[in-house]
């Protein structure tokens, strides 16, 4: 596409409402455009219809028209989560019409320099702290993107003094083609979303667009312990800065001495930048890290890596990389009840997920975990229970799947919970089978290696009633 300026006295179709469909139907509103939302749920439940209503922009609720994208049509901004099977998205295709997500328009919009921040696990927990940490750097981020505020609302208020840090999606890479950040990072690839996707190789290809516009001026943050990162590396046209746990790097961020994958760390273990110029600066010991696991560690080098980048001093980074707490559903101490501490990670929609958060904690652990069936076996789990777990309560899609996982690795302390009158019931439920399999010392972790969709509106949503039914044992 170009600049959103462009579509003055043209169509463009807004498919998806939410607060990214209506930040960028405003956008295309004010310069001009002439705007048309659609989204399928019924209008009683798209509140922000009457919103764009009000400002003159049309909006039809509860279907999809036959005549919603036509040869006449510029633009189709969809959103992210919308997949390309539907009707208008292949309406688009078929008359060669433009699909670009809210990402694509901010980037036209922005004046501010964009970090962008994908992966299949840690994005928010990276977004969260790189923000805190260029803002303790007084450098004026905006965390913006499935956090925060919606890009193009953050693109069209940023100054040229202002860096956007932006966490994102495969499904919004997917859909962008001028999109180019100043610093990009990607975490980690793990299989997942490939409903969306059809496969993993869809799923890559979205992730690696991230990079695909940068140039030798810019910076790739790559996680140097994931092998799809390191393949992805030679195509990369700008400079390459690595982190790495398990890896001494000649030039990047990363431990030393390095972690041992199957040896527990120590407080002798520091994070390190190695320079372009050959010499090294200590940051600080992992012990020190605001929030525990080598999951977070990994993160913590991210961010540290892409505040670097962006010129931020090492010293001034220390204050907020002791004092970060974690971000809510992450791995979110929720409290001590009758002696058994109680964790909130509801963010944890896929097994690697919950394997990482499993091996952060030292005390035994009754397991919560289930949802969304997406089609995998979870067997990658069966080392995790066999080897980590005390205890497990399953509930969901998959419940019986994790059950039979459980069963293969020998764990006999094992409770399905059948579904009950509603999605809260059933939750509150599990949570009182896991207390009842815990004793004083142990942990009840809420992981689910899933999606909460087949209960629950969002995984915030989980972990909110998760934390509630733990306060009210």
């Amino acid at each position: 596409m170009n600049h959103p300026a462009t579509y003055r006295d043209r169509r463009v179709v807004v498919l998806g409402l939410a607060r990214s469909g209506v930040s960028v139907a405003k956008v295309f509103h004010a310069l001009g455009a002439e705007v048309i939302v659609n989204d399928k749920k019924e209008r009683e439940l798209c509140p922000e219809a009457d919103e764009l209503t009000a400002l003159g922009i049309s909006v039809l609720c509860g279907y999809h028209p036959d005549d919603l994208v036509t040869s006449e049509t510029a633009l189709l901004v969809k959103n992210p989560g919308i997949p390309y099977t539907a009707s208008p998205v292949q309406q688009a295709e078929a008359h060669g019409v433009e699909i670009v997500t809210e990402v694509e328009v901010a980037y036209w919009l922005s004046a501010a320099p964009i970090i962008g921040i994908t992966g299949s696990n840690g994005k928010t927990t990276t977004t969260t702290w790189i923000g805190e940490l260029l803002g303790e750097a007084g450098f004026k981020p905006i965390v913006a993107g499935n956090i925060g505020t919606p890009l193009c609302e953050a693109a069209s208020e940023a100054k040229e003094d202002n860096w956007i840090v932006a966490e994102l999606s495969s499904f919004q890479l997917k859909g962008t083609s001028a999109f180019r950040p100043r610093i990009a990072l990607l975490l980690n690839v793990v299989e997942t979303h490939l409903d969306y996707h059809g496969g993993m190789e869809d799923y890559v290809v979205s992730k690696a667009k991230l990079f695909a516009n940068q140039t030798a001026d810019d910076i790739a943050v790559l996680n140097w312990d994931d092998a799809t990162c390191r393949a992805i590396s030679d195509q990369m046209a700008a400079k390459v800065l690595p982190f790495s746990l398990y890896v001494r790097l000649d030039k990047g961020v990363c431990i030393e001495p390095p972690f041992e994958r199957d040896k527990a760390s120590s407080a002798a273990h520091m994070i390190v930048w190695r320079k372009e110029d050959g010499t090294e600066q200590t940051i600080l010991p992992v012990s020190e890290l605001g929030v525990p696991g080598r999951h977070n560690a990994s993160n913590a080098l991210a961010a540290i890596a892409a505040c670097l980048a962006a010129g931020v001093a090492p010293e001034v980074m220390l204050p907020v990389l002791k004092g970060f707490n974690g971000v809510e559903h992450r791995l979110e101490y929720v409290g001590e009840i009758n002696g058994v501490k109680y964790y909130n990670d509801s963010k944890a929609t896929n097994p690697t997920a919950t394997t990482m958060s499993v091996g952060s904690m030292n005390a035994p652990i009754v397991l919560i975990a289930g949802g969304l069936d997406r089609g995998s076996d979870y067997m990658e789990l069966l080392p995790v229970f066999r080897d980590r777990l005390k205890g497990l309560v399953t509930l969901g899609e998959t419940r019986g799947k994790l059950a039979k996982v459980a069963e293969l690795a020998g764990l006999t302390n094992l409770r399905m919970v059948e579904p009950e009158e509603d999605a809260e019931s059933t939750l509150r439920k599990a949570v009182q089978e896991a207390a009842g399999l815990a004793e004083p010392g142990d942990v009840v972790l809420l992981s689910p290696a899933c999606a909460s969709w087949d209960m629950f509106k969002s995984f915030e949503q989980r972990g909110r009633i998760f934390k509630e039914s733990a306060h009210t044992l």
